[in-house]
């Protein structure tokens, strides 16, 4: 079977170690991000969040260091070319790291190997929405660091990809104005997506209902910015007991995006902004036929008491198939359910360079999942829905919905 080359919305860039030096103002250097090379002692696992301490013995490990916050890089999240149980989290240098973790050239020829056309790159040291500098106590160089990353993300990392790596851009998160003049910034020079986080109150901002996050929204909508909602972007992951094992916060990790899903559905925010797109990444996309009967089942008995009677018009389901995308990468289960998930909504992905990324074998992994959907799906699957969603310049078929 031939398969379309790829076009995939959830892939993760190691920040090289030049770039506040490089793309910050020179006044906010000294306070800005500094990189380091220092040895990282033992982890400490404990309720749900990871503990990482320095220890002049320990194995070489490259760190940022901002404000008091120590963030080191570990093998899990630039996993691909160790053995699956090498796949550790342990510390990691860039030099250990496969090149294309941090070097655009590299990735291109990454992508090439993987058979994959184009890529949107999340963050790692600010996190999955930026949650490091809106937790940093100086403001004005929290500032001055997002709009640095942006200004690398789109001018270096992208610069010179002919179009192949795509920009995602962040947010100032403590202020919406600041934000919403970030998104204009960005879309004046091509950008159409930004990183959001996936439940904001755990990070201890407004929620999506308050109508605090109203003019981002609208901003998004006007500039065609799609908002990408990103598991763990909530600075936590689901977990049954404190004590449990990591292996069930891998597990249940789609939680978070359903959480949000609901909370979106329910809030009026699609319904005020029709013309705003959300993408939920690295959630899979199995759970969605459910999520849906039971938002609609909720919205149809249960409005008039539940709080939506005169917030929501229509069931819920229709503002999902008109306005969010979903994206997948091992979900059997949701591909076997494509006609309620949405032929329109679905998105593909490698996760490169995590410990859950099909790289190499991306091509191998897609082709056992789409093997008997008719040709027109696969194109939509591995690369339609993705190019229509950022509005790229590549090739797209025909479509309707989202």
């Amino acid at each position: 079977m031939d398969l379309p080359r790829i076009v995939s919305v959830d892939d993760h860039v190691i920040e090289p170690a030049h770039l506040f030096s490089t793309w910050l103002p020179a006044r906010y250097r000294d306070r800005g991000p500094r990189p380091v090379t220092q040895g990282i002692g033992p982890l400490v696992y404990q309720g749900g969040k990871y503990r990482f301490t320095t220890d002049p013995d320990g194995p070489p490990t490259d760190w940022w260091v901002y404000e008091d916050l120590l963030f080191p890089y570990k093998r899990v999240i630039a996993a691909v070319g160790f053995d699956r149980d090498a796949m550790t989290l342990e510390g990691i240098t860039r030099a250990e790291m496969r090149p294309g973790c941090w070097d655009p050239a590299e990735r291109l020829k990454d992508m090439d190997l993987n058979h994959v056309e184009a890529s949107l790159c999340f963050p790692t040291f600010p996190r999955f929405c930026g949650q490091t500098f809106a937790e940093a106590r100086d403001k004005e160089v929290a500032l001055a660091c997002v709009r640095a990353y942006n200004d690398w993300m789109v001018e270096e990392w992208c610069g010179d990809s002919g179009g192949r790596l795509i920009p995602l851009c962040l947010i100032p998160l403590w202020d919406v104005e600041l934000a919403v003049a970030e998104i204009h910034r960005n879309a004046a020079r091509g950008v159409r997506a930004v990183t959001f986080s996936e439940l904001p109150t755990h990070l201890g901002l407004p929620s999506i209902h308050t109508g605090y996050w109203d003019p981002f929204f609208a901003a998004c909508a006007e500039t065609r910015t799609v908002i990408n909602l990103h598991i763990g972007s909530s600075s936590q992951m689901p977990a049954a007991s404190p004590d449990a094992p990591p292996a069930v916060q891998a597990t249940l990790s789609f939680n978070n995006a359903m959480a949000s899903l609901a909370d979106y559905l329910f809030s009026g925010v699609l319904v005020r902004h029709p013309d705003l797109r959300l993408a939920y990444s690295e959630g899979q996309m199995g759970w969605i036929p459910y999520a849906l009967e039971r938002a609609d089942d909720v919205w149809r008995e249960h409005r008039a008491w539940g709080g939506v009677r005169d917030l929501i018009p229509e069931p819920p389901s229709a503002y999902y198939y008109r306005q969010v995308y979903c994206c997948f990468f091992r979900d059997r289960h949701g591909v076997d359910s494509i006609d309620v998930v949405g032929r329109d909504n679905a998105t593909f992905e490698t996760d490169y360079p995590h410990v859950d990324s099909t790289f190499p074998h991306t091509r191998e992994v897609a082709l056992d999942h789409v093997r008997g959907l008719d040709e027109e799906t696969i194109h939509k699957l591995m690369r339609g829905n993705a190019i229509r969603m950022l509005g790229l310049d590549l090739d797209a078929t025909p479509h309707s919905g989202v």
